[in-house]
């Protein structure tokens, strides 16, 4: 556990390098379960997980063109392969928490080898996942902040390359209460990946009606799950984003807690998830969730990346090369 004050703390977990805990003024804004033992039983939403070794869909669960062949994936989302498969990294358990200095701040390293054909892909691979936690202040006001990097190399020699994408799966909730209804929100864009019925983009981008200026999440409406472009010239993209200035992708408030949450992110896009398909049943010392009970803001890679020619750039990872990118969660209440 990572702690920066009374009021404010963190806790993650080894399965998944899950965020298990992010704690605002007492008051915690992801989904989760009290006891670790549940995300090994009942986290079909992904809560708090490390998503790899890709994120989001890839169509028909395959992947051709790599080394020179195709390679089948394991199908868990319809015809597509989603989050990596049913064995994706936010399944598989870590090493860590270990204690590091990143940039000068304390803060803790989770590291998992993905051997060669796990769920299918290519290529034995080392993700690195580190948390940093701290105070700051902004404009008079505290805030609690949570950075993330993560790292990807080849490790292995059985092949040249393959292909990387890795999220966080957080689902915040900042009302207080058991949905995300009256939740202000404000997206860094409004251009996305328009999808076929299995969730594939179709290759546009192009505006996403109701998103240009902030709005308020109802009981049921509006109902997103789309992957909105924060980048749209994928040729300048670079394989690590770490290089790039930080951008805000979006921004929650709340105006009975008068909690805000901002999400800042090196990468080109992000799904954002209203959460309509949360099924969780009630289990030791965690109530039942179900639909909207909390929203994802996932920075990542576009969606299918790796199957469509003039996107692969931003997934394709060589041998001697690091994928890389970074993500700072901002919260605070007024």
């Amino acid at each position: 556990m990572v702690s920066t004050s009374d009021q404010a703390s963190f806790t993650f977990l080894p399965q998944g390098a899950i965020i298990q805990e992010f704690r605002v003024a007492g008051q915690n804004i992801v989904q989760n379960f009290q006891d670790a033992k549940f995300y090994k039983t009942h986290n079909a939403p992904y809560f708090g997980e490390t998503i790899g070794r890709t994120t989001n869909r890839v169509k028909g669960a395959k992947i051709d063109n790599l080394n020179g062949r195709s390679y089948q994936l394991t199908a868990n989302n319809g015809p597509n392969s989603l989050h990596g498969g049913p064995g994706g990294w936010g399944k598989r358990d870590f090493d860590g928490p270990k204690a590091v200095n990143r940039n000068g701040k304390e803060g803790v390293l989770f590291t998992y080898l993905s051997k060669d054909g796990e769920e299918g892909y290519p290529g034995t691979v080392e993700v690195r996942v580190w948390y940093v936690a701290s105070n700051q202040e902004e404009d008079g006001t505290t805030k609690t902040v949570l950075e993330t990097e993560y790292e990807v190399e080849m490790v292995g020699n059985e092949c040249d390359e393959t292909v990387v994408g890795v999220t966080n799966h957080s689902y915040f909730n900042i009302t207080g209460t058991s949905t995300i209804e009256g939740t202000q929100v404000s997206l860094g864009t409004d251009q996305y990946l328009p999808i076929d019925s299995t969730g594939i983009p179709d290759g546009r981008i192009t505006s996403y009606s109701g998103t240009e200026k902030p709005f308020i999440l109802s009981a049921e409406e509006p109902d997103i799950d789309d992957c909105f472009v924060m980048d749209t010239d994928a040729s300048k993209l670079p394989l690590d984003t770490r290089t790039r200035p930080l951008k805000l992708l979006a921004k929650l408030f709340h105006p009975i807690t008068k909690l805000n949450l901002e999400v800042h992110s090196t990468e080109p896009a992000f799904q954002f998830y209203t959460g309509k398909y949360i099924d969780v049943p009630a289990v030791e010392g965690t109530p039942a969730r179900g639909p909207r009970s909390g929203l994802c803001v996932e920075p990542s890679r576009y969606v299918n990346a790796a199957n469509v020619p003039e996107w692969r750039n931003m997934c394709l990872l060589k041998k001697g090369q690091t994928w890389g990118a970074k993500t700072v969660y901002k919260a605070w209440k007024e």
